[in-house]
């Protein structure tokens, strides 16, 4: 095995002990059974590791790219990939699992800063794949061009929304409202753009 991906494994295995894990040089490079030197070579930084870490489990979670299936209009594509984001979560049990290991792991304990330097490496990669797929529909003129950056928050806090609604009791179909949910976040996406550049509001 590559020395990288020795790296990425050993990383790899310490967030899935520990969601919160540091991931210092020297502990990672120990698991990995490389040099911190190694290590540093291909990750100068710890954000680097962490990042790269995060891609990965992205990638392996969430296969493929709906975003690029050109069959589809940009706006299934788009709903798509949401419903791909929520697929893992799945509903009732596995939800409240799933919520509550990220309640144990970021909410309950003091907010150190390892574990705000964790919480906000997932979160830098999660505004990192929404915000590829903004910039995908822009590229291909679905979308304008600009500064996509409020819609990016405003679809991980829908996403954020309805993981949360997977895992509470409910009186109604919770795909069937997910459903509803989505398309209006796609519609609001579409109907607004970009935000317009600073000093200048919309006409």
């Amino acid at each position: 095995m590559e020395t990288r991906e020795k790296i990425l494994q050993a990383a790899a295995e310490m967030i899935a002990e520990d969601m919160a894990a540091k991931l210092s040089v020297r502990a990672v490079a120990a698991r990995a059974g490389v040099s911190t030197g190694s290590l540093r070579f291909h990750f100068p930084t710890q954000r680097a590791l962490q990042d790269s870490l995060l891609a990965r489990i992205y990638e392996d979670l969430l296969p493929g790219d709906p975003i690029r299936d050109r069959t589809l209009p940009p706006r299934e594509r788009l709903l798509n990939c949401l419903r791909q984001v929520l697929a893992p979560l799945g509903t009732n049990e596995k939800a409240r699992t799933a919520w509550g290991t990220i309640y144990r792991t970021f909410i309950e304990p003091e907010p150190t800063e390892p574990v705000r330097a964790a919480y906000l490496g997932h979160e830098r990669e999660a505004e990192r794949r929404v915000g590829h797929w903004l910039a995908t529909l822009a590229e291909e003129g679905a979308l304008p061009p600009g500064d996509h950056t409020r819609n990016v928050r405003f679809l991980l806090a829908v996403l954020n929304g309805l993981s949360v609604e997977r895992a509470l009791p409910t009186s109604e179909s919770v795909l069937s409202a997910e459903t509803d949910t989505l398309n209006a976040a796609v519609d609001h996406v579409f109907s607004t753009g970009p935000a317009p550049p600073a000093g200048r509001t919309r006409p």
